[in-house]
């Protein structure tokens, strides 16, 4: 997948853009509904977000669905959220393929289910011939344990530990790191999401919970990143001289 790469990656729209999807039990709360109602809502969210990505030209969709700190929430909450993502995963794959999107389901499998994980599989192999846009549902995803598998990959093949290698280790190794990072729901942090990957990506907060984000809040947050000047940690001159080199952040000294 790394044909995706756009060498005009610091231009107005972004290639890849990632979610924090936060806000829908606040959203449901607000409501005096179940939490799990601000679940489903969220899920109505994320189609649109897909729909919306394919018409502005977006490549690449990474979405936050379930961290590894999620299995501290109540237990009848995950076990709905387990529920809701694989009848999600069932309903939505046909129409994946026929709007050309490509699955990848990113986290650490081993304490799932079987029926979970065999969903997985079935979603991916069904959709892995799509190229209009990959989605990246991160699920039972934390960014410290990607490092840490990472690493021990390389470890384990007896391979020294460099930035390059331990990027091609990393979960979203098979498309660019993101432009664009948004979070919904009124809070600032990562919350352990794509934190190697994120290294230079444009930070966009939002007010708004997830499950009210719309068209308007997502053409807000794309003219933002839009009006941004992306430098590596080069000056603007050199960047302006390096625009047809398509650098990547993981070769380029920080500020």
């Amino acid at each position: 997948m790394h044909d995706l790469v756009n060498p005009e990656a610091s231009a107005a729209l972004p290639h890849h853009v990632a979610i924090v999807m936060d806000g829908n039990g606040r959203w449901a709360k607000q409501r005096f509904l179940p939490r799990v109602a601000g679940h489903k809502k969220g899920v109505d969210a994320l189609r649109r977000c897909i729909k919306l990505c394919s018409a502005r030209g977006v490549k690449v969709l990474s979405v936050f669905a379930f961290s590894s700190e999620n299995w501290r929430r109540p237990p009848d909450e995950v076990a709905y959220l387990m529920e809701l993502f694989t009848f999600v995963l069932r309903r939505e794959v046909p129409k994946m393929v026929a709007d050309g999107v490509q699955l990848h389901v990113v986290g650490e499998r081993e304490h799932l289910s079987d029926r979970i994980k065999a969903a997985l599989v079935r979603a991916e192999q069904a959709t892995a011939h799509c190229e209009r846009l990959v989605l990246n549902i991160c699920f039972n995803y934390g960014g410290r344990w990607d490092v840490v598998q990472a690493a021990n990959q390389l470890v384990q093949a007896q391979q020294p530990i460099t930035e390059a290698a331990l990027a091609s280790k990393l979960a979203l190794a098979h498309v660019p790191d993101p432009d664009l990072l948004i979070r919904t729901g009124a809070e600032h942090r990562l919350s352990n999401f794509l934190m190697w990957q994120c290294a230079y990506s444009e930070l966009y907060f939002s007010d708004v919970l997830w499950p009210d984000f719309d068209e308007a809040h997502f053409d807000q947050a794309l003219a933002s990143f839009a009006g941004r000047e992306r430098r590596f940690g080069m000056l603007p001159e050199q960047m302006a001289s390096a625009s047809t080199a398509s650098p990547t952040p993981n070769h380029l000294i920080p500020c």
